[in-house]
């Protein structure tokens, strides 16, 4: 009874084994995907990503034990969508909102930041002391940032959605918008790339409820065992601090 079905299970077996040489991988030894977008403290040099959060990530990282990883940048809407959707991504200086609060696993504040309003210096005639007044205006936001998000649910209609910051800054250049919200190290680097002096910019609102901190979290579909290590090791070297020391060097 058992000798012509052994025949015919022989090659069925080989196929699982083989298919299960290729599932193997993916199951151990996951690579976690660490994305982010260019900002002071996260840019590409020389090949590679850097910076201050990008060190403060690395290190966490090397202390966690997690060895396996990669970090990329991306434009912000991709990067976010990524670490919504899809396991073993870590999106790292994402503000952390009540609206936000369920949809990652948070695994550490990085920085505090605060967001002002921007205009040209020049631009008399752009007069905000007051949140509703700026509805007046056009502002520069970037897709499905925490500014963005942070206008909408005040009602603000007059947004212009770019990719990148970069795009908002020339768009602020050239008069296509009226204000953007950014943070002064935001400002001051992209002053500098777009080879615009700062000294032209005025600051004329703080965005004091969208100022928060900005964290590291994992996609919902990555393992909690993945969060806790991580989440560990950092809370260990923000309380020796570790986290301070290099967020506050220049990058």
């Amino acid at each position: 009874m058992t000798t012509a079905p052994s025949r015919l299970m022989k090659p069925v077996m080989l196929g699982l084994l083989l298919a299960g040489a290729w599932v193997a991988p993916l199951v151990q030894g996951q690579t976690v995907r660490a994305v982010t977008e260019t900002t002071p403290y996260t840019y590409q040099k020389g090949g590679r990503v850097v910076g201050t959060a990008t060190e403060v990530l690395e290190t966490t990282m090397q202390a966690a034990g997690i060895s396996d990883y990669q970090i990329r940048l991306y434009p912000w809407a991709r990067a976010y969508d990524m670490a919504l959707k899809e396991p073993y991504v870590l999106i790292f200086l994402i503000a952390r909102t009540p609206a936000r609060e369920t949809h990652f696993k948070w695994a550490g504040e990085i920085m505090k930041i605060q967001y002002h309003l921007y205009r040209l210096k020049e631009r008399s005639e752009i007069s905000v002391k007051t949140l509703m007044d700026a509805k007046n205006y056009t502002i520069g936001v970037m897709r499905d940032d925490v500014r963005q998000q942070y206008l909408q649910t005040k009602g603000f209609t007059r947004l212009a959605i770019s990719a990148q910051w970069s795009e908002n800054f020339a768009k602020l250049i050239q008069r296509q918008v009226d204000l953007v919200p950014l943070t002064e190290d935001d400002a001051s680097s992209l002053c500098v790339e777009a080879h615009f002096d700062c000294a032209g910019l005025e600051r004329v609102l703080t965005l004091d409820e969208a100022s928060t901190g900005l964290y590291m979290a994992y996609s919902l579909a990555t393992p909690d065992a993945t969060v806790h290590k991580t989440r560990n090791a950092f809370d260990k070297l923000k309380a020796d601090g570790t986290v301070k020391r290099i967020m506050d060097r220049k990058s």
